[in-house]
């Protein structure tokens, strides 16, 4: 009798995933090298990085890569098309929040967020459609947030980045759907990261009283990396084949 092929199975796939280093990325790169995918772990930070990279194992490397630099992404795309032969899945993690309002925000805090959470998944993705493309297909997931298909109070910035990373989906979907490109994005509610903790500090919150303010929402808790890590899981996985230029909001109820 033949066996019926496993659509959840990624083993000895090659993914990539930006901001790999810590918090939702790390997360991701963990979970999906657990189901047996090659991870390449993108980072500006080499020390936590290597050490990542270390820790999840020998499927998983590590690879400086700023992502708001155009030669470093199409170094670090090139480093693993070279040395993997393909890239089935990519996975743009990379953010940074300034919890300031316009008034408040220096031009170099703007350009940071931007630069980082959309720049960022432009440049990259640039580098590794072509790739997929000739593989014929692959899946990219894009990580934006609740707040960017709502507003939020003094982040600005980072609203400005998400919302745009919620449309670019959209507008990658509809351009790179004929080469069997799926593109969706992930929008996070409040996630227990390093993100998140900086994030209370930067408006002054007591640490506590933040995780707690935070986990306000109907299923009553934080979310946590491995709960994004599992939806990215999904759209990577044959299971979604039909998806793409979807919105999924993974936030535990709190934009209900």
């Amino acid at each position: 009798m033949q066996m019926k092929s496993d659509p959840m199975q990624i083993e000895n796939q090659v993914v990539a995933v930006t901001g790999a280093a810590s918090g939702i990325g790390l997360g991701c790169a963990r979970f999906l090298a657990e189901q047996g995918a090659n991870i390449a772990l993108f980072d500006v930070d080499q020390e936590k990085g290597t050490k990542a990279s270390e820790e999840i194992g020998k499927n998983a490397f590590f690879i400086y890569c700023d992502v708001t630099s155009d030669s470093s992404c199409r170094e670090a795309v090139e480093y693993v098309e070279n040395n993997y032969g393909k890239i089935n899945a990519l996975v743009n993690c990379a953010g940074v929040i300034r919890r300031k309002t316009v008034v408040e925000l220096t031009e170099d805090e703007w350009d940071l967020v931007l630069n980082v959470g959309l720049k960022g998944v432009y440049l990259v993705s640039k580098y590794v459609i072509p790739v997929m493309a000739k593989h014929k297909g692959g899946s990219i997931v894009n990580i934006g947030s609740g707040w960017g298909i709502k507003g939020g109070p003094r982040a600005a910035a980072y609203c400005a980045a998400k919302g745009g990373v919620v449309n670019m989906t959209r507008a990658m979907a509809i351009d790179h759907g004929p080469q069997n490109i799926r593109v969706n994005c992930i929008c996070p509610g409040d996630v227990d990261t390093p993100l998140l903790r900086d994030e209370g500090q930067q408006i002054g919150k007591d640490l506590d009283e933040w995780l707690h303010e935070s986990a306000d929402r109907p299923l009553n808790r934080l979310g946590n990396p491995e709960d994004i890590a599992k939806a990215v899981y999904f759209l990577v996985s044959s299971l979604s084949t039909w998806v793409s230029g979807a919105m999924l909001v993974v936030d535990g109820g709190g934009t209900a």
